[in-house]
Parts: structure tokens; C-alpha cells; sequence
């Protein structure tokens, strides 16, 4: 047995629990990085930086780390992976008493798998702001019990249900959380679980998860099914590679963005300055020459895809299947950022730390995705490539990985940062 992969799999799966919205993903991540020594940063105020461990957060849901080695070059290495999940958001004045129950009005964030949201125990997290003294600051809270559900219709009451279930989301996804009439429902139970009163809580971006915890299934216990493995997954190998990262030559980065289920666009999403500010900032304390770093630069991006389905492998495309638990997979499609230097470069990553990997395309006649690198390339122009897992059930409110995977992506993430990048005008030098 490999001990440090059956720990490693253990920390994944409390962080897959304390994880349930990327408000907690990023609090959870700030306070393993404190554990760690790294340097919190505030983009308002000047860095002074030397060779050291730092990361900088915005609006309390993205978040950029990065270790500086003592000899460190004019380049980043650069993981991204995103930290919010298609989820349930709770709209303002969201209750709705009919028939003897008490509803919560909510909008699908991201694009949900609507039916793997019924009859699940769900629970509400999130960023709640209160005003005290005309001074209006954020709290990260979560209830951390089931406090709602939304009932499937019994099939005795809908005879189309096992051949046609169309669900609407404005009026098939609307939970149920008590079942007597009561006002303001939401700011009574936060300002009661954190003794605050209700008044005080002016607004919120709360939203509904899956409490149903991370399992591990089959006669080896090799697959995982969990709440949000899409993209904590990735989110916590990175994080993790960073912590273990040595390269006294790199300057090692690991971002963590909110928002790509929903596009990107914000403040704080991959398609921000948030990336191309941060970098800046440290190539301009290091005084090293930003355009000369970008252009010596690497971004590795790493999102979940999909693996061939056991009842549906006509969805997967002829020649690139991916299957669990037979490595990382190599992302190439014309709305990837993957070309064939970068995919050669992380093929030699795999090979030299004996890691596996598949590459993946979708079928010409199924859309794909846009990706974080592709979205981050908008701002910060250099090389980059896709990565991910191979999963099942994206999007639903629990999802499977292979386990063998989960921790072979993490060995590529540390193989990534253990290694230097020497990029001249027609080739590029790996240095191990």
C-alpha cells in the first residue's frame, strides 16, 4: 500500500467536505497557506518582495499563490485551476409559502445537471455583508447541516418522469426548508448560527450544496464519488505541489479563480487582470522585465473532462477516449490552448516522473468548453496547455473520479514546479 497516496486521498476528501462554495474553498486554502508560512499580500498596499512564500486574494473567492526561489529567472510557471462548482445561488427576497411549505426562491449557477439535484440533503454557504457603524465588511459563513431539499414528483404523479424529465428551473428546483410560514428566513438562521443580528446582514452571495460526504466505491475502493470534484480536484493537487515545490529557480504560481462556470467575466475571474496585476506587481518589486518573463513563461491549465460513460460511449469521440484511473489527460481541441510544443513539454513531465496520461477531444458534433488558460491568454499572452481529469457525472451535484488519477495529478503539478523552462526563439530547454 502507498502511504502517502492513501493520505494524500484522505486530505483531498476533508477538503472536498469543507469546500462547499468558493468562498470556503478560498478561506480554506488562506488558512493552509498561513499553516505554511506564506506571506498574505493585499493588492492596495506596495509588495516588497524577496525570495520567500506569498499569496494575495480577491473578493474573497480567487486567489493567487506564489514561492520565490533564491536564484529564481525571468519566468513564472503558472498553474490554474478554478474553485466554484455549478450550484444553487439564493436569490434576495427568496421566500415562497404555498400549500404548507416554506420555499426558497434560487437562479442554477453554472450549467447544472438539474436532476442530480433532487431529493439531496442540501446546505447553504457563502458571503454575507454587515454593516456596523456605516462600516460594511464580508464574513464567509456556512451552516454545515441539511437544512433543505427539493423533492422529485413520485411517478405515480408524473408517468413521463422515467421517459421525458424536463425539468424547469424556475419552478422544478425550488427547495423546500421548513413547513410554517416565516419571514426573512435566511438572515434568521445566519444571524442565529453566528450571533448577528439580522438586521445588520445587508446582502449575500449564499448558495446551496450537496452535504452528502466523499465516498470511495468499488471492490477496490478506487473510485471516488463526491460533491464538487469538478475542480477541487485540481484545485487541491496544486495547492498542494506549491506547498512541496523546491525549485530554488522558479518563480512558482498557483491561481485559484471564482466564476469560470459562469464565463469568467469578473472581477476575479480568469478573464480579470487579477493574474496579469499580480504578476506585474511581482516582476516590478523583483525589477524584472514583464514582457521578457511572460514570453519565457508556462501555463499549465488544469479543468475536469469527460470520461467515456459505461452506458453511453457513443458520446465519446472515435479515436481520444479518456477512461478513469489511466492518468492525467492532455486536452487538445480547437478551443484549447494546447499545441504541440506544450503538449510534447507535458508528455516529458509524465515520462520523467512515470505518471500516465491520455489525450482527450470531444466529438466534432458536441460543443466544448472554453478554458481557464484560454481565457487567462486574453490578458497574459504565453505558452500554455490544458490538462484535467477524466470524470463521470460533470456538473451533477455528486461526480466520479478515478482515485489513481486524482494522485497522479498532483505528482505531474509537483514534476511541473520542480522543473525550469529556458525558451529561446525556436526551442525550448527543460531543466529537471
Amino acid at each position: 500500500m502507498n502511504m502517502q497516496k492513501e493520505k494524500y486521498i484522505k486530505d483531498i476528501i476533508e477538503f472536498l467536505k469543507k469546500g462547499t462554495c468558493t468562498y470556503t474553498v478560498t478561506e480554506k486554502i488562506k488558512e493552509i497557506l498561513k499553516k505554511e508560512n506564506y506571506q498574505e499580500l493585499f493588492e492596495e498596499k506596495e509588495w516588497h518582495l524577496t525570495n520567500g512564500k506569498y499569496f494575495v486574494t480577491r473578493n474573497d473567492a480567487s486567489l493567487i499563490a506564489f514561492s520565490i526561489g533564491k536564484e529564481y529567472q525571468s519566468s513564472f510557471n503558472i498553474i490554474t485551476t478554478h474553485s466554484d462548482t455549478p450550484a444553487l445561488m439564493i436569490k434576495p427576497q427568496n421566500e415562497l409559502y404555498e400549500n404548507n411549505y416554506l420555499k426558497i426562491n434560487i437562479a442554477p449557477y453554472g450549467g447544472l445537471l438539474n436532476y442530480g439535484w433532487l431529493d439531496r440533503p442540501l446546505s447553504i454557504a457563502g458571503k454575507i455583508i454587515i454593516k456596523d457603524d456605516n462600516i460594511y465588511q464580508s464574513k464567509i459563513i456556512d451552516l454545515q447541516e441539511p437544512l433543505l431539499t427539493i423533492p422529485s414528483v413520485a411517478i405515480h404523479q408524473n408517468d413521463k418522469a422515467n421517459s421525458n424529465l424536463d425539468l424547469n428551473t424556475q419552478t422544478d428546483l425550488i427547495p423546500i426548508i421548513d413547513l410554517k410560514n416565516e419571514k426573512d428566513i435566511i438572515r434568521k438562521i445566519v444571524g442565529e448560527k453566528y450571533q448577528i443580528p439580522k438586521e445588520n446582514i445587508k446582502d449575500y452571495d449564499l448558495f446551496l450544496y450537496n452535504t452528502e460526504p466523499p465516498t470511495l466505491i468499488g471492490i477496490e475502493k478506487n473510485i471516488l464519488l463526491a460533491p464538487r470534484i469538478d475542480n477541487l480536484t485540481s484545485t487541491y493537487g496544486a495547492l498542494e505541489a506549491l506547498q512541496k515545490s523546491n525549485n530554488e529557480k522558479n518563480i512558482n504560481v498557483f491561481c485559484s479563480f471564482n466564476s469560470e462556470e459562469i464565463g469568467s467575466l469578473t472581477k476575479e475571474g480568469a478573464d480579470s487582470n487579477f493574474l496579469l496585476d499580480t504578476l506585474k506587481k511581482i516582476a516590478a518589486t523583483l525589477k524584472i522585465d514583464i514582457s521578457i518573463s511572460l514570453y519565457n513563461s508556462i501555463i499549465l491549465s488544469s479543468d475536469n473532462t469527460h470520461a467515456v460513460h459505461p452506458n453511453h460511449s457513443e458520446y465519446a469521440d472515435d479515436t481520444n477516449k479518456v477512461y478513469l484511473n489511466q492518468g492525467i489527460v492532455i486536452s487538445k481541441e480547437m478551443v484549447s490552448t494546447t499545441d504541440s510544443l506544450t503538449s510534447s513539454i507535458v508528455q516529458e513531465l509524465c515520462e520523467k516522473a512515470k505518471i500516465p496520461y491520455q489525450y482527450f477531444t470531444s466529438r466534432n458534433d458536441i460543443a466544448s468548453g472554453s478554458t481557464l488558460a484560454g481565457l487567462s491568454l486574453r490578458h497574459v499572452s504565453t505558452n500554455s496547455i490544458d490538462i484535467g481529469l477524466a470524470e463521470l457525472a460533470m456538473h451533477s451535484s455528486l461526480e466520479c473520479i478515478g482515485k489513481d488519477d486524482i494522485y497522479s495529478l498532483k505528482n505531474l503539478f509537483e514534476q511541473f514546479y520542480n522543473t525550469t523552462f529556458q525558451k529561446h526563439e525556436k526551442s525550448t530547454k527543460i531543466i529537471f
